[in-house]
């Protein structure tokens, strides 16, 4: 059985994660893959979805993915496909499934190259005069995010799909961002901002 190597007690210290840091380092990949079968459907078997509009889980932090299943599952996060299924799992579960997709390889996609340019001042530089913070503070300088803080994986995610988590934050719909951090970022955004931001990740390495 692997292990996902976690540091347990920085993980206890990030409030934002609900499943136990204790729970998360237990993770068993292997479990995981088997519970992650019902997933395929719309992840991808190894976590490339084929659909732009549900998001690729592979290598995706697991601290994060098993916390956005508890939050499908507390109300914060709302989406008629997801509801149901996080429901039906337990912390274990979902700390299995997150390490499972945690361990496997995101497919590299490419920029729509008509959004590059102002996709990539976005998410490098914001723009101050308008509040808008630079994707970058966060995410880092190749979409990465960082473990230890909850911030996600964004790079080569499907523009589709942050466009859409990028509206739903801006209307407040969605409301699993520590501190309100992306909705306050995002409600700041115009549609084109979305549309731009949304495609330079989706080309980021």
């Amino acid at each position: 059985m692997r292990k996902v190597p976690v540091i347990a007690s920085l993980i206890a210290a990030i409030g934002s994660l609900a499943i136990p840091a204790g729970v998360l380092a237990e993770a068993s990949a292997d479990a995981g893959q088997a519970k992650a079968a019902v997933c395929a459907a719309c992840h991808g078997v190894d976590g490339n979805s084929v659909n732009p509009e549900w998001p690729s889980l592979a290598g995706q932090h697991t601290g994060y993915l098993a916390g956005q299943i508890t939050a499908f599952q507390n109300g914060s996060r709302e989406n008629v496909l997801m509801g149901p299924q996080a429901m039906a799992l337990s912390e274990e579960d979902a700390a299995d499934i997150a390490a499972f997709y945690n361990q496997q390889s995101l497919n590299p996609l490419e920029a729509d190259p008509s959004y590059v340019t102002r996709g990539q001042q976005l998410y490098r530089g914001g723009d101050a005069e308008r509040g808008i913070s630079a994707c970058i503070a966060c995410h880092g300088p190749n979409g990465r995010g960082n473990p230890l803080a909850d911030y996600p994986v964004i790079a080569g995610q499907h523009s589709v799909y942050v466009a859409n988590q990028l509206r739903l934050y801006a209307s407040g719909a969605r409301r699993s961002d520590a501190n309100q951090i992306m909705r306050s970022i995002a409600r700041r955004m115009t549609e084109e901002d979305i549309k731009a931001v949304s495609a330079f990740v989706q080309g980021l390495r």
